[in-house]
């Protein structure tokens, strides 16, 4: 190597050092500025096209799970509007048979969600009466007491004269004597009783509609009573309905009541109307089980997956891996590459309680996500 060949590879290195700050030699002065790490490109983003960056450590932690799309024949499904009812057969409605004055029981009035027996007295009724209604009932008390006073005293000669007299006398006065005896009881009871409002059958109060005191009319309803193992639902089926065509149904993921758990639960088709209600057949659903009805109070309104004898072609997916688009239309995030993921717009259609099924724009082998597909959304 020649002298100019050196002088060049001098230069070369000591600007090579200039550059990097780490492989600076002694004596040379570069500060102490910060070093600036490159930008490694490892955060969620959403890309250009639309698509979804996601590394692999935040898959984790968001618990991204997905599926691998398989084109099945799944039962054809309908969605129908409903509300939970009251069971016929282990349900029943306390109503006063008077008019009068609420009085709550030796034990006072049930609340709701308190357990009642058969035969359990929940309640009475004072009767209600009018002045003048009244006056006449005591007035017609005071002559049969009268009356009554004065058959005992003829008894009590007849009897006396037991040899001189006919024993068929004797006998109509003791008989006119029990007559007006249950006559005086009766009226007794009209004016100073009450009465019972009785459990029909053993459950939970599901309403108390009165309180203490409280004036009620003839036929009002005071108490509601629920079995707490029974769920019925009354749907609202539309003309073009088979009802020979209904297999099962199904409480909808986000029917609402006290529990989201019981979302999902199976129903048994129980029988159908024979007159419509406002253009529409009332379709009756229930099941029997242990706390089946614990969590859905009457008149909650819910949704039912309804399933039918008929099969169609499609992807069955739980439902948390539907999501919408900015268009509002479902969609389902699909994943392409190991940390890449595209939305695609899909046509479903309701399963089961807890499932549907895509029935267009997704391919067989698809990686479809059906865990933290709305975490995905949020990403920008």
């Amino acid at each position: 190597m020649n002298r100019m060949q050196r002088a060049a590879l001098v230069a070369v290195w000591g600007a090579f050092c200039l550059a990097v700050p780490g492989l600076a030699h002694e004596g040379h002065d570069h500060g102490d500025a910060p070093v600036q790490l490159p930008d490694t490109g490892d955060q969620p983003k959403r890309l250009a096209d639309g698509s979804v960056f996601l590394p692999k450590p935040t898959q984790r932690q968001l618990a991204i799970r997905t599926q691998v799309a398989q084109q099945l024949a799944v039962p054809q499904s309908i969605e129908l509007s409903g509300q939970v009812v009251l069971d016929p057969q282990r349900g029943g409605r306390v109503q006063a048979l008077l008019a009068g004055r609420l009085e709550a029981g030796a034990q006072g009035l049930p609340l709701p969600g308190s357990r009642v027996k058969k035969g359990q007295v929940l309640a009475r009724i004072l009767p209600a009466a009018g002045q003048l209604e009244r006056a006449g009932q005591v007035a017609q008390l005071a002559e049969l007491t009268a009356a009554l006073q004065l058959a005992e005293k003829r008894l009590a000669r007849l009897q006396e004269l037991r040899d001189s007299v006919p024993g068929r006398e004797i006998e109509a006065a003791a008989s006119e004597i029990g007559s007006l005896r249950a006559r005086v009881a009766a009226l007794n009871q009209g004016l100073s009783g009450s009465d019972a409002l009785i459990a029909p059958v053993d459950g939970v109060v599901a309403a108390v509609n009165g309180v203490a005191g409280q004036v009620v009319e003839a036929g009002a309803l005071i108490f509601e009573i629920t079995d707490p193992d029974s769920l019925f639902v009354e749907a609202s089926a539309y003309a073009g309905l088979r009802v020979q065509d209904i297999a099962r149904a199904y409480l909808a993921a986000d029917s609402g009541g006290t529990a989201p758990a019981e979302a999902g639960l199976a129903l048994e088709f129980l029988g159908a109307a024979r007159r419509l209600r406002e253009q529409t057949l009332p379709l009756l659903f229930g099941v029997r089980a242990p706390g089946a009805g614990v969590h859905w109070p009457l008149g909650q309104p819910v949704r039912l997956q309804v399933q039918l004898a008929q099969e169609v072609a499609g992807v069955p997916l739980p439902s948390a891996a539907l999501v919408r688009t900015p268009a509002n239309l479902p969609a389902v995030w699909v994943k392409v590459h190991a940390e890449q993921f595209v939305l695609k717009s899909v046509r479903s259609e309701p399963l089961d309680g807890q499932r549907v099924v895509v029935r267009d724009g997704l391919q067989a082998g698809d990686r479809v996500v059906v865990s933290g597909a709305g975490l995905i959304s949020q990403i920008r």
